[in-house]
C-alpha cells in the first residue's frame, strides 16, 4: 500500500475495560456479534440466513434500541421502489425531532427536567447554564411566535444567528411547528446570505445585533439588512440583543449602545424580548410524517449556486443519535463540545445527537485562540468536557503555537514545537474521547492531538461524511485500535465502498479509489431544494446506482480506512495520483512551515504539476534557499515528478468557515480563471495575497 509516512503503526489500543464498557460493545453483546468485522457486515450488507439486508435490519432495529419515539409506528423500514436515489424511510410513521430532543426531557414527570441541557460560554467570559425545563419553555415560546405570524408546516424559517443559547430554542421551535429550519452561517457577508434567503424564501428570519470575535463587536443586524433587501421574502426579522445596542426607532428598547445603534425597520423588525417573552410557554408539538422536511442545510458546490440539502425529521434524528451514541459513546454525565457553528452541519448534528439522549452540550461563542492560544484548553478544564471535537486545520494552528516561551534545546521536540505549556497548564483529564472532521490529517498533528490533548489515552474519532447526510460515511468505533489519521471504517448502517473509475470495487485490493455509497441511509438528503435533476446529476450520475461522494479513499491491508482529500483535488502526476494532504504533510513537518497547501495545474510533460503554497512561521523570512529546501523535501519523499513546479510563500490560505482550505479557488487563481462559488469563504482577502505571492 502506498501510505502516508507515519500512518502504518497502530498507536491507540483501548484497554479491555474501556472497550467492554462502550455502548457499541453493549450493542454487540445484545445481538451476539463477536468482532468489528462482523459488526460492519451485520449492519451494512447481506448476511447469510438473514431475511433482510444489514442496512434494513440495522435501521429498523436501531429505532427501538435507541428509544427513538415515533407517535405512530412506521409500516416498513423503507420503500426503495424508485431506487436508492429516492428511498422513503419509515413510511407511515409519525415523529417530530423536537419531541425527542426537548419535550420528553422537559416534561413534568421527567427525571432530566432540571438537568443542564446547555453550557454556554461567551468570548468575554460570561457563562450561562440552561436546563431542559428552561429550554423547553423557550422552545415553546418560539413555536407560539412562529404560529402567531402565520408560519405553517413546510414553511422555511431563516436562522442568521451567532452561537448563543437562544439559537437552540429557535432551531427546536421551528421543528415543533413543522417549519423547515434554514441555518445561515453568521460569518457570511451580503452575497452569500442573500443567495440563501432568495433560494429558501423564508418569511421569518432570526438574527442578532451582533456577537464578539477576538475582543471586538461584530455587528450582524446591519449585515442582515442588505441581503434581506436584496433577496426579499422576509416579512419578520426577530433581533436578539447580544451586544446591548439600542434599535433605532424603538423607544421601548432598554438602554444600550446609543452611539452605535442598530438599524431598525419598525414594520419588519421586532426585538427578541418583544416577540418571544410574552408568548405562552406551552405548545403541542406537531405530529409529522417521517419524511417531513426538518432542515435545509446549504453546501457550496464547486461552481454555481450553493446546494440546498433537504433533511427529514426521521432521517436526521436517527443518524445523529446513532453516531453520538455509538461513535462518541454518549453517557448520561457527559459534556460534549464540538467547535462549530449552527450554520454548519456539525452544529445541528451536535445538538440533536446529544439531546436525543438528554445529554449536555457545551457551546462557545468566540475565536478558539482568544485571548490566548489556551482558550479551548481552559474551557475544557473549566466545564469538565468529556468529548471534544475540532477540525485538523484548527489543531495544526494550535499545535504550531507551541509553548509560551521559545523552546530550549532540552524541551523542543522533533518538529520544533515546544513543551506544550499552553495545553499542560490545564487539567484535561475529564476528556474521554476526541473527535475531528473537515480535512485529512497529517500524522504529526494527529499525534500531537492524541498525546498532548488526549494524554495518549483518548481515541480520536475521525469522521467523514457531510452535509448531504448530516452524518458520517466513515467513523471509527471507540473500542477499536487506531492508526494515525485513520477513519476506522464504515459507519454502522452505511454501505460504503471504494471503486475505480469504472465503478469496480478496489477496496480489498487496497488501492486508492473513489468513496461511494452502494445504498441509501435514512438521513441521506431526499433531494436538493432546487430539484431532483441537480440532485441526481451531483451524486448519482457517475456510476449506476452509486452515490459518488467525491472523496479519494483507501483501505489498508490491516483494515483501516483513510481519506486522501477530495477526488477533484487529487494530484495526477505522470499517471500517479496522490492527495494534496500527502504533499502538504511533508511541508508542514519542516520547522519553518506553519501551513501548506498543494494544488495541481496543467503541465505539458506530466499532465499535472504540483504548485505548493506555504505560510511560514512568524519571524521566518521567505528565501530562495528555503524554497529549494522545501521543494527538495517533497521530491525526496514522493519522487521527482512531485517536486513542486513552483513553491510560493503567502500570508494566508482561502478557507471555509469550518476551516477547510479551498484548493480549487487557489488553483483557479493560479491559472487566472474564475474561482466559482466562494460564498463559504471566511477570508476573501486571502485570494488577493495569492495573486501576489513571495
Amino acid at each position: 500500500m502506498d501510505e502516508y509516512a507515519g500512518t502504518d503503526e497502530v498507536v491507540h489500543r483501548p484497554t479491555e475495560a474501556f472497550a467492554e464498557s462502550t455502548n457499541v460493545a453493549a450493542f454487540m453483546r445484545e445481538y451476539g456479534i463477536d468482532d468489528y468485522e462482523e459488526l460492519i457486515a451485520r449492519t451494512t450488507s447481506s448476511v447469510e440466513g438473514e431475511p433482510a439486508s444489514g442496512v434494513d435490519w440495522f435501521w429498523d432495529e436501531i429505532t427501538e434500541y435507541l428509544n427513538i419515539d415515533f407517535y405512530t409506528e412506521y409500516d416498513a423500514v423503507r420503500d426503495d421502489a424508485d431506487g436508492p436515489q429516492f428511498t422513503d424511510w419509515y413510511p407511515g410513521g409519525e415523529i417530530n425531532v423536537a419531541h425527542n430532543v426537548v419535550d420528553r426531557y422537559a416534561a413534568v414527570d421527567s427525571p432530566a427536567r432540571n438537568k443542564i441541557a446547555l453550557i454556554w460560554e461567551g468570548e468575554p467570559g460570561d457563562v450561562r447554564e440552561i436546563t431542559f425545563y428552561e429550554l423547553g419553555r423557550q422552545t415553546d415560546r418560539v413555536a407560539n411566535y412562529l404560529e402567531s405570524v402565520g408560519v405553517e408546516t413546510g414553511d422555511t424559517v431563516g436562522l442568521y444567528m451567532p452561537m448563543v443559547p437562544e439559537v437552540v430554542a429557535i432551531l427546536y421551535g421551528c421543528l415543533k411547528v413543522g417549519a423547515i429550519a434554514v441555518p445561515i452561517f453568521s460569518g457570511f457577508g451580503t452575497e452569500a446570505t442573500a443567495t440563501r434567503i432568495a433560494d429558501a424564501e423564508p418569511s421569518v428570519l432570526f438574527t442578532a445585533d451582533g456577537f464578539y470575535r477576538r475582543g471586538s463587536e461584530v455587528r450582524l443586524k446591519a449585515t442582515a439588512d442588505e441581503p434581506i433587501d436584496a433577496a426579499g421574502h422576509v416579512e419578520h426579522a426577530v433581533v436578539y440583543d447580544r451586544l446591548g445596542a439600542t434599535p433605532v426607532g424603538d423607544p421601548d428598547s432598554p438602554p444600550g449602545n446609543a452611539t452605535d445603534p442598530v438599524s431598525w425597520i419598525p414594520d419588519r423588525d421586532v426585538a427578541w424580548s418583544d416577540a418571544i417573552a410574552a408568548q405562552p410557554t406551552t405548545y403541542e408539538t406537531k405530529r409529522l410524517p417521517s419524511d417531513q422536511e426538518s432542515m435545509l442545510l446549504y453546501s457550496s458546490g464547486t461552481t454555481g449556486e450553493p446546494k440546498g440539502i433537504v433533511h427529514t425529521h426521521a432521517g436526521v434524528l436517527t443518524q445523529c443519535a446513532k453516531e453520538i451514541h455509538f461513535g462518541f459513546d454518549q453517557q448520561p454525565a457527559d459534556r460534549f463540545f464540538w467547535v462549530s457553528d449552527i450554520g454548519w452541519m456539525m452544529g445541528p448534528w451536535t445538538l440533536i445527537g446529544n439531546h436525543a439522549f438528554g445529554g449536555t452540550v457545551v457551546m462557545y461563542e468566540g475565536a478558539p485562540d482568544y485571548p490566548e492560544p489556551d482558550r479551548l484548553w481552559e474551557l475544557i478544564d473549566r466545564h469538565g468536557v468529556t468529548q471534544f471535537g475540532i477540525s485538523p486545520t484548527a489543531i495544526r494552528s494550535l499545535r504550531k503555537q507551541g509553548s509560551r516561551q521559545p523552546a530550549s534545546d532540552e524541551t523542543s521536540d522533533s518538529d520544533g514545537v515546544g513543551d506544550d505549556d499552553w495545553v499542560a497548564d490545564h487539567d484535561l483529564s475529564s476528556l474521554r474521547i476526541l473527535g475531528s472532521t473537515g480535512e485529512p490529517w497529517d500524522p504529526e498533528s494527529w499525534r500531537w492531538f492524541y498525546d498532548a490533548v488526549g494524554g495518549g489515552e483518548c481515541p480520536i474519532i475521525n469522521i467523514s461524511g457531510g452535509t448531504e447526510i448530516c452524518g458520517c460515511f466513515l467513523m471509527p468505533m471507540p473500542n477499536q485500535p487506531l492508526k494515525p489519521c485513520t477513519l476506522g471504517g464504515p459507519g454502522l448502517g452505511m454501505d460504503v465502498d471504494i471503486v475505480d473509475e469504472a465503478g469496480e470495487s478496489v477496496r480489498e485490493d487496497h488501492e486508492r479509489g473513489f468513496l461511494v455509497a452502494r445504498d441509501s441511509c435514512p438521513s441521506m438528503t431526499k433531494s436538493l431544494w432546487s430539484g431532483d435533476e441537480r440532485y441526481v446529476a451531483e451524486y448519482w450520475s457517475t456510476w449506476p446506482d452509486l452515490w459518488d461522494h467525491g472523496d479519494f479513499a483507501q483501505k489498508d491491508a490491516d483494515g483501516f480506512w483513510f481519506l486522501h482529500g477530495r477526488a477533484d483535488d487529487a494530484l495526477n502526476v505522470a499517471g500517479r495520483k496522490v492527495g494534496p494532504a500527502e504533499i502538504e504533510g511533508v511541508l508542514i513537518d519542516h520547522d519553518a512551515v506553519n501551513q501548506a497547501a498543494a494544488v495541481g495545474v496543467p503541465d505539458d510533460t506530466t499532465g499535472t504539476a504540483v504548485v505548493a503554497y506555504v505560510v511560514l512561521e512568524p519571524g521566518v523570512e521567505p528565501t530562495d534557499d528555503l524554497r529549494g529546501d522545501l521543494s527538495d523535501l517533497v521530491a525526496a519523499e514522493h519522487g521527482r515528478p512531485f517536486r513542486p513546479r513552483e513553491l510560493l510563500f503567502v500570508e494566508a490560505f482561502p478557507k471555509t468557515q469550518s476551516g477547510k482550505i479551498i484548493r480549487r479557488a487557489m488553483a483557479s487563481v493560479y491559472r487566472g480563471e474564475d474561482p466559482g462559488d466562494l460564498s463559504s469563504m471566511e477570508n476573501p482577502e486571502a485570494l488577493e495575497g495569492l495573486r501576489d505571492p513571495a
